[in-house]
């Protein structure tokens, strides 16, 4: 571990040990639950207990049943609806200011303050029902300190999979010198994410895999919120894309493509992506390439949320090229999941907080419900589907034995009123009671 990554580490740890005194995790703890989905997608379960040994499930019987030994710690949950920890497949932690006070927050805050941000963002999420979280992409390694501090048990938050920094050509969407005057934009790519040419890329997703990547995440076309008037279509070469792919698949990570354009994810999709995050644009041989490739569609629905509460409170919060993407955003949200989710291309649940706020990612059910699915569908997204797209579908995504315990509780019933979701009440990640 280099300096930088100890650095950054202690700093995660820091903020934690300020504001959490994290108590030692019991041994056993009996949970009464007045109704469980346990594997969403399945029919939910009637009065359930559920028993967690050392922070996994050891078992779900029929009925409310206590134990023997006093000592035991019972959970009262019989008036509650509980369900597996939800899994947000795309956030960035480390903030959610956006438009151009992001832009001057990201050259004015330092690492540890980035740092102690992404913990603040991870535990708002947690607290949110969000008990596992893909970070797709933020610069300075923040979040991959946050994530070793988390798995090592130093600090709460919740599970996370990290991307490092996302790869995308010179001056495409996540080149970080966008928007900066010429001398100065050297300053802004000291990762190396960006790349030119397929010798350059696989370069380029080394350097990730070397900093720590869990996945790699690619940028084939232009972004919302890029400071460039380049527009949303593809910005990069099908050698590029298939060298960033096939030098993520000899490392065993998985790829997630940020595509807008019909012909970027398009791009993606044959290069052999494994998600497309916003996937805005389709045309016909779009859809039909989604459907022979078998990728996952996440589709972000709620960063409209955040661009129109932005500007609600500053008109000014973007420049006028990013406006102009964010007005288009706004009135073509929900088009591409309608379609998809009609073709059965398979859903995971993915809000890009960041861009929206962090701790307001059940915002999004409402949302997949609005433009299509069922709320058990929308549930599985979250939870079992996700789980799959991330490869912790033997730990996270549903409750059965010898997953983690990683579980959330409701007051009312989601499958008939997806808005309950958005007032989680208690919260158990790894087996220890995070809100009660």
């Amino acid at each position: 571990m280099n300096f930088s990554s100890r650095f950054l580490r202690s700093a995660a740890v820091a903020a934690a040990a300020l504001a959490i005194a994290m108590p030692a995790l019991a041994d056993t703890v009996w949970v009464q639950a007045g109704k469980v989905l346990a594997v969403p997608g399945n029919e939910p379960l009637g009065a359930t207990t559920i028993v967690v040994t050392d922070g996994k499930i050891v078992s779900l019987t029929a009925g409310h049943t206590a134990p023997k030994d006093k000592k035991i710690r019972v959970i009262d949950l019989k008036d509650k609806y509980v369900l597996p920890g939800l899994i947000d497949s795309h956030v960035h932690l480390t903030s959610d200011t956006g438009g151009v006070a992001g832009q001057l927050e990201g050259v004015t805050l330092s690492p540890a303050a980035q740092a102690f941000d992404a913990w603040t963002n991870g535990m708002k999420t947690l607290n949110a029902g969000f008990t596992t979280v893909r970070n797709l992409g933020d610069g300075d390694g923040a979040v991959l300190a946050l994530r070793d501090a988390v798995k090592d048990g130093q600090v709460m938050g919740p599970r996370i999979l990290d991307a490092a920094s996302s790869i995308s050509v010179s001056s495409g969407h996540m080149d970080g010198s966008l928007g900066f005057r010429d001398e100065l934009r050297p300053f802004f790519n000291a990762e190396g994410n960006t790349c030119d040419g397929a010798d350059d890329c696989r370069r380029a997703v080394r350097l990730q895999v070397a900093r720590g990547a869990d996945v790699i995440k690619l940028a084939t076309t232009g972004g919302v919120n890029s400071r460039i008037g380049a527009g949303l279509g593809k910005q990069m070469f099908a050698d590029e894309a298939k060298a960033i792919v096939d030098t993520a698949k000899l490392f065993g990570k998985k790829v997630a493509a940020h595509a807008h354009g019909a012909d970027g994810i398009r791009l993606a999709l044959e290069a052999g992506v494994d998600s497309i995050e916003h996937g805005t644009i389709l045309d016909p041989e779009t859809i039909e390439a989604f459907i022979v490739s078998g990728a996952y569609y996440v589709p972000t629905l709620s960063t409209v949320n955040g661009y129109i509460e932005r500007l609600q409170a500053n008109p000014n919060a973007y420049e006028p090229d990013v406006r102009a993407k964010i007005e288009w955003r706004i009135g073509i949200t929900g088009k591409s999941l309608e379609i998809l989710h009609a073709q059965g291309v398979p859903i995971a649940f993915g809000t890009d907080a960041g861009v929206s706020k962090h701790g307001r990612n059940a915002d999004e059910f409402e949302l997949l419900v609005k433009f299509g699915m069922t709320p058990m569908e929308a549930i599985e997204a979250a939870t079992v589907n996700a789980a799959d797209l991330l490869g912790v579908s033997e730990v996270a995504g549903s409750l059965e034995p010898g997953k983690s315990a990683d579980l959330i509780a409701v007051k009312g019933d989601p499958l008939k009123d997806i808005k309950v979701l958005k007032k989680v009440e208690f919260v158990m990640a790894r087996g220890e009671v995070v809100k009660e």
